[in-house]
C-alpha cells in the first residue's frame, strides 16, 4: 500500500496487487494504461483519454512529476515504512544528509536562483533545467548550505552531472 499526495491535504491510500487489480481508497480503480513511448502513457479511465507523461523521478525521496494532459503535477509517494516513521514522529529520521544536486537529465541551465553561502531549504527553487523543450525547477532536497555552484548559465549538462555542492 502506498499513500499518494499532491499536498499535506489532499492524499490517496493506493492499493496495488501482484495481479494488477488497483484500489485507491478501498474502492477498485478501472484503468487501461499503454506505453506510448518511454516515460509516456496513454490511459483510458471512466471513459476518458488522459496522456500522461513522466517529467521527472526521484525514487529515493519518493517524490515524481508528471504532465497529464499537459498539466504539471507533483506527487510525493510514502510506502508502509515511511508512514509508520511519520506515525511515530520518526520521519526526519530517516533523512541522510545530501551533500550535492546532480543532473536528473541532460539538459540546459536557463537559470540558477542560489549563490555560494546561501541557505536553502527543503523544496526551495535552486535553478531551472531547459530539457525536451520543458522548463524544470530543480529543488533543494533537504534543508543545507550551498557549498559551491559547479555550473554556469545556458551549460548544457549530462544526466548525474553534479550541479550543486552543499556544506
Amino acid at each position: 500500500m502506498l499513500q499518494v499526495s499532491t499536498s499535506p491535504t489532499h492524499f490517496w491510500d493506493v492499493d496495488y496487487r501482484a495481479n494488477g487489480a488497483v484500489s485507491v481508497n478501498g474502492q477498485p480503480f478501472e484503468w487501461d494504461l499503454a506505453v506510448v513511448g518511454p516515460g509516456r502513457f496513454h490511459i483510458l479511465h471512466d471513459g476518458r483519454s488522459y496522456g500522461a507523461e513522466i517529467v521527472s523521478a526521484d525514487y529515493t525521496a519518493k517524490t515524481f512529476q508528471f504532465k497529464i494532459n499537459g498539466q504539471l503535477l507533483e506527487l510525493q509517494a510514502k510506502d508502509r515504512f515511511d508512514l509508520l516513521l511519520d506515525k511515530l514522529g520518526m520521519s526526519n529520521a530517516a533523512v541522510s544528509k545530501v551533500n550535492e544536486l546532480k543532473a536528473p537529465m541532460p539538459g540546459l541551465i536557463v537559470d540558477i536562483r542560489v549563490e555560494p553561502g546561501q541557505t536553502v531549504q527543503k523544496g526551495d527553487p535552486l535553478l531551472v533545467l531547459e530539457a525536451m523543450k520543458m522548463e524544470n525547477i530543480l529543488k533543494a532536497p533537504g534543508d543545507a548550505t550551498v557549498a559551491a555552484i559547479k555550473i554556469g548559465l545556458r551549460d548544457n549538462v549530462n544526466k548525474g552531472q553534479v550541479l550543486i555542492q552543499f556544506a
